[in-house]
């Protein structure tokens, strides 16, 4: 293999390197990845592991490559946590492999194998990827991953504000309930977010039921129902202070945040907040 320019920069470096131990890198010297696809950080968590390397030192080394900008200065490949503990336990110093072959792929592969990469770091480590030209199937591929798993990644590149604020609550943190949700949001768009809003957790369980519903009393919307035989109707009925109504959905609310409901008595259409209303079941005819 001919030598590449990017090893160069590794001879400059102090002789441990050459031996194959780690080196002591001052922690000021080292900036992260912008582009890694770690975005999220457990406060807790990483408070724990600043606990643990306070008392015991950092036990793995983590992995930079010399910044082709900055001499004297380090990029992080791998070790983001540890170095954002390290950092909060007031170490100085910090070990390290000097690697300068790992691409974002890497890193992906490597944070799935430590602690999983949450869904929305997901989706945009895929969305990025899609931007540069690159199928779903060559990004499973060069993952080790499966097709699928990429298609459920999917779910998180730009997604509705009702889905990221499930999602950013705690509510909803699943890969496969988030692409479920969001692909039933596309037919049932109103049934699916006064559900969402009344859920304090979604799991798995909640979404097959949500979607067994749908498709057995809700015609779809009609983008979709073009393709789709028509569905027998039927009325989502909700509750207000105590008192029975049908969700009114083939008018859109006049006001952000607001449904219009019905009695079920029959009456004129009232516009309640979406948050005042709690999801009741379904009522034929």
């Amino acid at each position: 293999m001919p030598l590449q320019l990017d090893d160069l920069a590794a001879l400059d470096a102090p002789a441990p390197y050459a031996s194959g131990l780690p080196l002591m890198l001052a922690i000021d010297a080292i900036d992260e990845d912008t582009d890694q696809p770690r975005h999220e950080f457990d406060a807790d968590a990483l408070q724990e592991l600043a606990d643990t390397i306070r008392e015991r030192g950092v036990r793995q080394p983590v992995s930079v490559h010399p910044n082709p900008q900055q001499p004297d200065r380090w990029i992080l490949n791998f070790g983001a946590r540890r170095l954002r503990a390290a950092r909060l336990a007031g170490l100085t110093q910090l070990p390290a492999f000097i690697d300068t072959t790992a691409d974002h792929y890497d890193q992906v592969i490597e944070n799935e194998q430590r602690e999983g990469l949450r869904p929305l770091e997901l989706g945009l480590f895929v969305q990025k990827r899609l931007a540069l030209g690159e199928s779903q199937a060559e990004i499973a591929k060069r993952l080790g991953k499966s097709r699928q798993w990429v298609t459920l990644a999917t779910a998180m590149i730009e997604p509705p504000n009702w889905l990221l604020d499930l999602y950013r609550q705690g509510r909803c943190r699943g890969m496969l309930e988030l692409y479920e949700l969001r692909r039933l949001h596309g037919e049932h768009p109103q049934h699916v977010e006064a559900w969402a809003s009344n859920q304090d957790a979604i799991g798995r369980d909640a979404v097959a039921a949500l979607r067994a519903d749908l498709s057995s009393a809700i015609p779809a919307s009609p983008a979709a129902t073009r393709t789709r035989p028509q569905l027998k109707k039927s009325r989502l009925r909700v509750q207000m202070d105590g008192k029975d109504y049908q969700l009114v959905v083939s008018i859109a609310p006049a006001e952000a945040g607001h449904l219009y409901v019905r009695p079920l008595e029959g009456g004129p259409r009232l516009l309640a907040p979406a948050a005042a209303l709690t999801l009741c079941g379904f009522v034929s005819g």
